[in-house]
């Protein structure tokens, strides 16, 4: 029963379950990046260097395939070396993408905490001791 009763109190900590959120909001985060980076960056960049599918770029390195055919169909050519770069630049893309993304959350996030530590904190009311000398005081001083 130690056992279980110390993984559970490991499994409810807020720091598991904060680590757990932080991974499934990353996986959605992750797709999103995905999307922005097939969707909307690759189509541009696409435009600029004239092809429309960066998966499907490669060079042979050895034995023939005809051009144009796609990388699926290249890699079942048999004796045939291929260096598939295309798909390459597009996880780098979308990994430069996605660390800016978190870059800018994680700098927003900590503009936000100095700002919350530069505000002053209220002054806290005084205790009933402070009170009851602070009337002591003025009593002794009129007299």
């Amino acid at each position: 029963m130690g056992f279980v009763k110390e993984f559970k109190e490991f499994a409810v900590k807020g720091s598991v379950m904060d680590l757990a959120v932080g991974v499934i909001i990353g996986g959605a985060f992750g797709k999103i990046i995905d999307s922005v980076v097939k969707d909307l960056v690759m189509p541009l960049i696409s435009a600029v260097i004239g092809s429309v599918d960066f998966s499907n770029m490669y060079i042979v390195l050895k034995g023939t395939v005809d051009n144009g055919l796609a990388l699926d169909k290249a890699r079942e050519v048999p004796d045939t070396v291929i260096f598939a770069y295309g798909n390459f630049i597009t996880v780098a893309i979308n990994f430069l993408l996605l660390a800016l993304a978190v870059f800018m959350l994680v700098k927003g996030i900590n503009s936000l905490k100095r700002k919350q530590e530069a505000a002053p904190a209220a002054p806290a009311a005084p205790s009933r001791e402070e009170v009851l000398l602070a009337e002591i005081r003025d009593a002794l001083r009129s007299k």
